[in-house]
């Protein structure tokens, strides 16, 4: 296997990692170069892509690649990446047999905490939700022009090492926002890098939620890892009167429960289903701050 990670941030690193055993070669872009050294950490051949070209060592690379994994969000122009191939991978890809789009359970919108499913209709409400869909959509077609089994896995909220509610506590940035109701699902970076993986092995196409098992409001998350620490948590704050940003306001006006039930039955086996489970491990194990 010769994989190919256009976007390799957080969720990239991490399933370059998983695979590092198992394929012959791993690369990956960043927009900067300043990001090299952890690409390189992670297992992977670093290249510059910004988004306007593909270059000529990309090109190189992109030749020989098998698998293929997107995980760079598309802006009002579509998906970076088939702006510059096409629909038919495989004009740039010849020896390509499986890829993936990292997308998100935001294309699915407000449901009012209702369940919802890969057969749900999506009805985004974020601009940034709607170019999802539409993303999504021009890979969904991608696979059917190219030939390629391609699954578009749609994460919830992402955490991880470095990146969770402890370190939001020990920088003294962590919220405890009450809007009734609301639940959020999540996803640990390890699961995604672990479902990747199985996907790969499935050679698994279509649709899949890649989230846990426990949506929960997030002022309980906050209050858990407060517990986990032996810290005080922060007070409890109405939503409607907090001062936040538009964007982490808009986060709010979409409220589902998003099952991963198709996932499980597919096979794969969730490290942490849910929230409790993988703070405990981060604290145990003091793997939290990355």
């Amino acid at each position: 296997m010769r994989l190919f990670i256009f976007g390799a941030g957080f969720s990239g690193r991490a399933i370059a990692r998983e695979l590092a055993g198992k394929a012959d070669w791993i690369g990956g872009t960043s927009r900067s170069r300043e990001n090299f050294p952890a690409l390189v950490d992670a297992g992977l051949q670093p290249f510059i892509f910004d988004g306007s070209s593909l270059s000529e060592p990309v090109r190189k690379e992109l030749a020989s690649a098998t698998h293929l994994v997107q995980s760079i969000a598309p802006g009002a122009e579509g998906d970076a990446l088939l702006r510059l191939t096409g629909p038919d991978l495989r004009s740039v890809m010849p020896d390509l047999q499986w890829a993936a789009y990292l997308s998100t359970v935001g294309v699915y919108g407000n449901h009012d905490g209702a369940w919802v499913n890969e057969e749900t209709s999506c009805k985004p409400v974020s601009k940034r939700s709607v170019e999802r869909v539409e993303a999504e959509s021009a890979w969904l077609e991608a696979a059917q022009a190219s030939g390629i089994p391609i699954a578009v896995l749609r994460l919830s909220g992402i955490y991880g090492p470095g990146r969770n509610a402890f370190v939001t506590i020990n920088k003294g940035r962590a919220r405890r926002l009450v809007k009734p109701g609301q639940v959020f699902n999540r996803i640990h970076v390890a699961d995604i890098a672990g479902a990747t993986a199985h996907l790969i092995n499935a050679c698994a196409a279509g649709i899949w939620n890649v989230t846990d098992d426990l949506p929960a409001p997030p002022q309980d998350v906050v209050l858990y890892a407060s517990e986990r620490m032996g810290v005080e948590p922060p007070p409890e704050m109405d939503f409607e009167t907090a001062d936040l940003t538009p964007m982490a306001r808009s986060f709010y006006g979409e409220c589902k429960r998003v099952s991963n039930a198709k996932l499980k039955e597919s096979g794969y086996r969730f490290r942490y289903p849910d929230y409790q489970s993988a703070l405990t491990a981060l604290w145990r194990d003091k793997t939290w701050r990355g």
